[in-house]
């Protein structure tokens, strides 16, 4: 599958996306951070690193949702207009990927 394809797959509905389990609990969890901050428990945690996740991965994973979290939030709330259709495209067109790997 291709990497744009493996990707919409991912964001159309990740349980059902050609990922391996491993990956599957990790977005899981990342949902529950999302959505129930304050549920996420030791078992949880214990629970990823039974699929191999270190405390590292999961401190940026946590960190990344985070961000995002902040970020649309501040959008939301300041109006910050939505990015003209196909701005990324043409930046990544222009510039490249910087190696760049999903």
């Amino acid at each position: 599958m291709k990497d744009r394809a493996l990707v919409d797959a991912v964001c159309r509905d990740f349980e059902s996306a050609p990922i391996d389990e491993r990956e599957k609990a990790l977005f899981r969890w990342l949902a529950k951070v999302n959505d129930h901050p304050a549920q996420v428990t030791q078992d949880d945690i214990d629970a990823l690193k039974a699929h191999g996740w270190t405390d590292e991965a999961l401190y940026e994973a946590g960190t990344v949702c985070a961000i995002f979290n902040f970020f649309n939030r501040w959008i939301d709330a300041t109006g910050v207009p939505k990015t003209q259709e196909g701005l990324f495209e043409e930046r990544l067109e222009a510039h490249g990927d910087h190696g760049y790997e999903p």
